[in-house]
């Protein structure tokens, strides 16, 4: 049996992946930032929920310590933390881009970092990073600039990554979904029609092929995720 850490696992995008990968046979080791929120996730024997202060960085660490003593070998790991946030140049203060910067990027890095060590001992390992369409174009990340310069080190992170364990077994991905279809996003964009946005549960297709057996070949990859929006 696989296992895999799926960060954030209790948000909307996690709540979907969470379920997918546990109906897909994968041990999962899912982390809620408070100790009410393990009340949401679904009870199964093949998960495990950690409370982690992914934003503490040895509180990830001994989080990351924790999974490989008592599991042996994580396989695969789905950073899926993170936080969104309007604003021009104009009215981002530097403040707002640490803020951004601790939600997106040092979440995934915290917990990414001793995962990359782990995974090279072992010689193998995937790691998968959500990245975001505002980070890869301008048009769309002008006015939400924290949120996309945040998103944009994952993509430059994973690209060092992939450089490091070159010729290894070892990768690091990026997924940039476009709006998903989640309840809050229906009712803040009422006028916009739901069907051009990208499913949660399509888009844990999408990461479970990327850490399966089936994706193992892939190497160095970005995924943009868009459906039609």
């Amino acid at each position: 049996m696989k296992t895999v850490i799926i960060t954030g696992a209790n948000g909307n995008l996690g709540t979907a992946v969470t379920r997918y990968f546990i109906s897909k046979g994968y041990r999962v080791v899912a982390t809620v930032v408070h100790e009410n929120k393990k009340a949401e996730m679904p009870s199964d024997p093949r998960l495990d929920v950690q409370v982690v202060d992914l934003a503490d960085e040895l509180a990830a660490a001994a989080f990351v310590d924790r999974s490989v003593e008592k599991y042996g070998t994580i396989d695969a790991a789905l950073m899926l933390v993170g936080g969104f946030a309007m604003g021009t140049i104009a009215n981002t203060s530097a403040a707002d881009i640490d803020q951004q910067v601790s939600l997106n990027f040092k979440t995934a890095y915290q917990v990414a970092r001793p995962l990359f060590i782990h995974m090279l001992e072992k010689g193998n390992g995937r790691l998968v990073f959500i990245g975001a369409r505002p980070a890869l174009e301008a048009a769309s990340g002008k006015d939400m600039l924290a949120y996309g310069l945040s998103k944009s080190l994952l993509f430059k992170l994973a690209e060092y990554l992939n450089e490091e364990a070159k010729g290894k077994n070892v990768t690091a991905a990026v997924v940039a979904p476009s709006t998903l279809d989640t309840p809050i996003n229906r009712l803040s964009m009422p006028d916009v029609d739901p069907a051009i946005w990208v499913k949660p549960e399509a888009l844990a297709g999408i990461l479970e092929f990327i850490v399966s057996e089936t994706g193992a070949p892939l190497r160095e990859s970005v995924y943009k995720v868009y459906n039609n929006a």
